[in-house]
């Protein structure tokens, strides 16, 4: 049978789960109903009808009845009832086939959308992939997000012995943590990451580490605890991510190209990960994107790694960008029913996909939760939030206003800037700094060559706010800038020195 969809003009409902007490069963939220607004397909452009069998009137089964005994009464027959009636059936049966055959043609089933490839190769040779319904994707340019939607996003470790896309694969710590935030009235989508060694409050089990949360009360747990700890910001959906989902996105998208600064080396027992690395660009497939974004150096925090996760967002970004990805939207789709966990529903993902899909480059910014490691803590690797002065992140990042908390009102002079030569040539160091300081710069220092020569010097706004590296672009007089937090870490923007330069 064909399962077809009637949308109407009203907002997408949501099911309410209902509030329960932590210490017998993780806690769990309501995920808003009306603070998401996806515009659908209006009913002159795609209309499209349910009727299920049990749903049909019994005044249109005996009106269908009654049509040989009318036609038989009206044209005066003489031949049997009996007769007319068999005519009549078989008629029917070849009006019947002759549209299940044509539906069969132009319609594509939407039983097959679940299932897996493995699935559709076990039933036999002549079972077809089908795509997802032409009448949907065919639409997907007029679903559209019309208000800011915040999305919790989680890579989860691997949990041993369980099947990959379980319920029970989803229940480990959480490796990655993004808060991801679409704002349709500027067309942004920023990307906040939080290192998973952030220290958060969870009720009734004290201090513990943002990561734990989804092991200890899942997705609704871990979004609790991230929204507290960013002053109650809007959590409007979560999606966690599988270790083997990541692995065959990329491997779908055909690779990513990422640079990879260091040569990454590392023996892993306990997680069965050998990482093995060489320096430069490369397409990396889905097992050494895994390696990319898991490789972790011994005593230097978390922050490095969510770097690389960062500079991945970008080249996944890129990738799916790109024309040769479209024609494989419904296998992305099928992956992600089974890899990924999400309360996204199909209309919001296809909202979701046109919204990416049409994001300007210089609207997708990035940065990293603001804080410090602590050096008296017994984990030096924990992580502390520090919001001092960040008013303009909380309101671009997560959409809430915090009383009392100050935005950071310094002029661009006054910034850390960070100078890292990309141009392959050693003198400009010393030359852009003795420019810059100049030009009334106090708080200007060099860091290690990048390793690549670049043609294009590249601003890099570590902290999030691009505003600061447009008015740092209007000093300098070049540069493209880049809001994302891939620069020198100890810096609020870094400017990363091309060929340009002169």
């Amino acid at each position: 049978m064909i399962k077809q969809f009637q949308w109407s003009d009203n907002q997408v409902s949501f099911q309410q789960v209902p509030e329960l007490e932590l210490e017998e069963r993780p806690q769990q939220v309501q995920w808003p109903e009306k603070e998401l607004g996806i515009q659908e397909p209006s009913a002159s452009n795609l209309e499209i009808v349910t009727h299920e069998p049990g749903d049909v009137s019994r005044s249109v089964v005996e009106s269908v009845g009654a049509i040989p005994n009318e036609l038989y009464d009206r044209l005066g027959l003489t031949m049997p009832r009996w007769l007319l009636w068999t005519l009549t059936v078989a008629v029917g049966i070849v009006l019947s086939g002759l549209l299940v055959s044509t539906l069969a043609l132009w319609t594509p089933l939407w039983s097959n959308l679940d299932r897996t490839d493995e699935e559709l190769g076990f039933s036999g040779k002549d079972d077809q992939k089908v795509p997802l319904p032409g009448e949907l994707w065919g639409n997907i340019s007029q679903y559209k997000l019309s208000r800011p939607m915040n999305i919790l996003i989680m890579g989860v470790d691997p949990i041993k012995d369980t099947v990959d896309g379980s319920p029970e694969s989803f229940t480990g710590t959480s490796d990655t943590m993004l808060l991801v935030r679409l704002n349709p009235s500027n067309k942004t989508m920023r990307v906040l990451s939080i290192p998973k060694d952030t220290m958060i409050a969870i009720p009734e089990k004290g201090l513990t580490k943002v990561s734990d949360a989804n092991a200890q009360g899942g997705p609704v747990l871990a979004a609790r605890v991230v929204s507290r700890t960013l002053n109650n910001a809007p959590i409007h959906r979560y999606i966690r991510i599988s270790t083997s989902g990541l692995r065959q996105l990329v491997d779908q998208l055909g690779g990513v190209d990422v640079f990879v600064p260091p040569v990454m080396e590392s023996q892993n027992p306990s997680s069965q990960l050998s990482i093995n690395l060489v320096s430069g660009w490369q397409t990396l497939d889905g097992e050494q994107a895994e390696m990319f974004a898991r490789f972790r150096e011994a005593g230097a925090g978390d922050l490095p790694r969510v770097q690389r996760q960062q500079a991945l967002m970008t080249a996944l970004m890129q990738r799916l960008n790109s024309p040769t990805v479209l024609p494989r939207l419904p296998q992305l789709t099928r992956l992600m029913r089974k890899y990924f966990d999400t309360n996204l529903k199909i209309e919001e993902m296809m909202a979701l996909v046109n919204y990416s899909v049409n994001l300007e480059r210089d609207n997708f910014q990035m940065t990293i939760l603001p804080g410090n490691f602590s050096r008296f803590s017994q984990d030096p690797n924990s992580y502390w939030l520090n919001l001092n002065g960040q008013q303009n992140l909380l309101n671009d990042y997560v959409g809430v206003d915090t009383p009392g908390l100050k935005p950071d009102v310094r002029p661009v002079n006054s910034r850390v800037i960070a100078i890292q030569n990309a141009s392959n040539q050693p003198q400009l160091t010393e030359k852009v700094i003795r420019y810059l300081k100049q030009k009334g710069f106090t708080n200007v220092y060099a860091v290690t060559d990048w390793p690549d020569t670049q043609r294009q010097t590249q601003i890099i706004v570590q902290k999030g706010d691009r505003q600061t590296g447009l008015e740092l672009h209007e000093v300098i007089g070049l540069g493209k800038i880049e809001v994302s937090a891939t620069g020198d870490l100890g810096s609020d923007l870094t400017i990363r020195i091309g060929r340009d330069w002169k």
